[in-house]
């Protein structure tokens, strides 16, 4: 990675490796100076990755197990189809890979062009969270709105549901939980979509998006319809 870094002036990395070279991949990179990490392996041991967030402060790691990340028209650094993308001033956030197409998809061919998608992985020690990224847009001139799409399992989708009602009431957002229909006990999917009592249930999730005045949809084809409502709401149409 040094050798690479000096060669090109890499500032982006990307890691494709197997699982239990997850940890050591990200170390090199930070070792070279990488700013952004995205890390598309999944399944890398919980305790690497605790120790791995907790000891590169100043490299940003999307992932590990997401998609990547995207600007339409600008850059992608990911495993995204970039052919379903348009440039727009929604901006997105999803834990799902394949989901994240579908609802970007059911945009584009809405006319609701995106700003930035990031796909935050779903293995349970993530780099980047909702919050993290709620953040980063909540500063951002060219976001207008944005989709939520979340899993059962965890509480980041609450802690982002608390964010947006604090601090975000100014961008319109929509919601989608995918696993709402899984039978009780079952873990989906992700390595993430772990449920513990009452926390990380759909319904818990659901809830409090709904408290935080963000509407979720049933289906990620009705996001653009509600979507739409909630930006002409807020432009006063």
């Amino acid at each position: 990675m040094r050798d690479a870094v000096a060669a090109t002036g890499a500032t982006h990395s990307i890691i494709f490796v197997p699982p239990q070279f997850g940890a050591d991949a990200l170390y090199e990179a930070y070792d070279a100076g990488i700013k952004l990490c995205v890390c598309i392996t999944e399944g890398i041991p919980a305790h690497d990755m605790l120790r791995v967030v907790a000891s590169t402060h100043g490299m940003r790691i999307i992932g590990p197990n997401c998609p990547g990340l995207v600007t339409p028209g600008k850059a992608l650094v990911g495993i995204m189809p970039g052919h379903i993308f348009a440039e727009g001033r929604v901006g997105m956030i999803s834990r799902s890979g394949t989901l994240t197409y579908e609802i970007v998809d059911n945009l584009t061919k809405a006319g609701l062009g995106q700003s930035t998608c990031v796909g935050i992985g779903g293995d349970p020690i993530i780099g980047t969270t909702f919050v993290d990224c709620l953040r980063e847009f909540a500063n951002d001139p060219q976001t207008d709105a944005l989709v939520i799409c979340g899993e059962i399992g965890g509480s980041d989708e609450e802690d982002a549901a608390a964010f947006i009602k604090e601090h975000l009431s100014n961008k319109p957002a929509v919601a989608f939980i995918g696993g709402r229909s899984a039978p009780p006990g079952k873990r989906l999917g992700h390595a993430g979509a772990i449920i513990s009592g009452n926390t990380g249930t759909p319904q818990s999730k659901v809830a409090a998006f709904q408290a935080a005045g963000v509407p979720v949809a049933d289906r990620p084809s009705e996001i653009p319809q509600l979507l739409k409502a909630r930006m002409g709401v807020a432009a006063g149409v």
